[in-house]
């Protein structure tokens, strides 16, 4: 069923949420994290190939962290989907120093490796997943550990429009995917094993409940409908998500081959329409009658555990990068409800009328944090918060 559009039931009571610009001056920052056990500095992803550092004891202190731009793809024109995409760190990272990243080669294959940090050498890197992508765009990219310590990573149907040679339903191929696995160096990695869910466009952001382990994916959609999916915490089945038979919970197909197969699909939480234009978002144009539940690159986001914000704690935040539009809502299991548009009282409090929401990112404390592709990052806080605008 569609949660939607018409939940005109929105609430639009007066809110507490503003933003605390952290830094700027970023080029084409696409993640932010901390490192275990360490809320006080910041990790930047930058698509190019280039990780930071932010101190926020030191008067946000910004420091290259690690630069793979020697073998990342660079971005070359406007809505190029293809970099440095991923970084998660290691549960036990302040003992073994290994993070993992996920990106584009040069020679546009997907890499997820793990790194091992070492202060004379500088980095060892060790590939456990290579392969080519068909097309340029739909690389998923996210990783993250997920509370039983499985390394979980999303894959792209492989891009093209409309899956086109249908590889999101095929389990002998990673496309379309959350892979879920236990990085080893001498992992080789087996499709049917690693498969967690399927059926998937191009998940944009995946989390985990910190309280629940429940997982919440964004998979961004074709001509109609993003969608916001959901994994409930332990499940031991194999998902399938429906896509390219189903966009959300419409049929993208003909009807007649949907019909005998929509019993065999999970449905989406969420769903909101695609009718923005990504066009007037590269050429950077305000959308318009943007004032409803409207987008057309979901930009998944996570569930508030962070103690910052009592009013927010339990709900799920999210938006979508090509209006800039924030959103809230409580799912109690069955049902989507307190549906919330936060989006101008966010702008209001930065002053700014537009922000390309590239994606959200989580201290360990459960607190949240934005990022405007434009180069600047926020942390999400009360509104009768006392903002510090710090910048580079």
């Amino acid at each position: 069923m569609k949660q939607l559009i018409f939940i005109i039931l929105i609430n639009l009571s007066f809110s507490q949420l503003s933003l605390q610009l952290i830094s700027s001056g970023f080029d084409k920052p696409i993640y932010v994290t901390t490192e275990p056990n360490n809320i006080n500095k910041l990790y930047v992803v930058e698509q190019e190939g280039s990780i930071w550092t932010i101190d926020l004891l030191n008067d946000s202190l910004e420091v290259l962290f690690l630069d793979l731009t020697d073998r990342v793809h660079k971005p070359l024109f406007p809505g190029d989907e293809r970099g440095l995409l991923g970084l998660a760190f290691d549960p036990k990272y302040l003992s073994n120093n290994f993070i993992y990243v996920n990106y584009n080669d040069k020679e546009d294959n997907t890499i997820v490796s793990r790194i091992k940090l070492n202060k004379k050498t500088g980095f060892e890197e060790n590939i456990f997943l290579k392969f080519k992508q068909p097309y340029s765009n739909h690389n998923g990219g996210h990783l993250d550990f997920g509370p039983d310590g499985y390394l979980y990573i999303s894959i792209g149907d492989g891009g093209s429009s409309g899956d086109p040679e249908n590889r999101a339903q095929d389990t002998t191929n990673y496309f379309g995917t959350i892979l879920r696995t236990l990085p080893n160096s001498n992992d080789n990695l087996n499709f049917n094993k690693e498969i967690y869910a399927y059926g998937l466009r191009n998940v944009w952001r995946f989390s985990f409940d910190k309280l629940t382990g429940d997982m919440y994916l964004g998979d961004v959609g074709q001509n109609s409908w993003e969608e916001i999916n959901f994994i409930p915490a332990g499940s031991k089945k194999k998902i399938n998500f429906g896509w390219n038979y189903m966009e959300a919970s419409s049929c993208f197909r003909e009807e007649s081959e949907c019909v005998q197969l929509k019993n065999n699909f999970e449905f989406p939480i969420f769903e909101y329409p695609n009718d923005a234009k990504y066009a007037r978002t590269l050429l950077g144009i305000k959308q318009k009658n943007m004032h409803n539940i409207h987008g057309c690159s979901v930009t998944g986001g996570y569930v508030y555990r962070g103690k910052n914000i009592p009013e927010l704690y339990g709900k799920y935040i999210f938006g979508d990068y090509c209006t800039g539009k924030v959103w809230s809502f409580s799912y109690d299991g069955d049902k989507v409800i307190n549906f919330k548009d936060h989006t101008l009282e966010l702008l209001e409090s930065i002053n700014k009328k537009s922000f390309y929401l590239s994606s959200f990112g989580e201290s360990d404390d459960g607190e949240l944090f934005m990022i405007d592709y434009d180069g600047d990052i926020y942390k999400l806080n009360r509104k009768n918060t006392q903002n510090k605008n710090v910048s580079n």
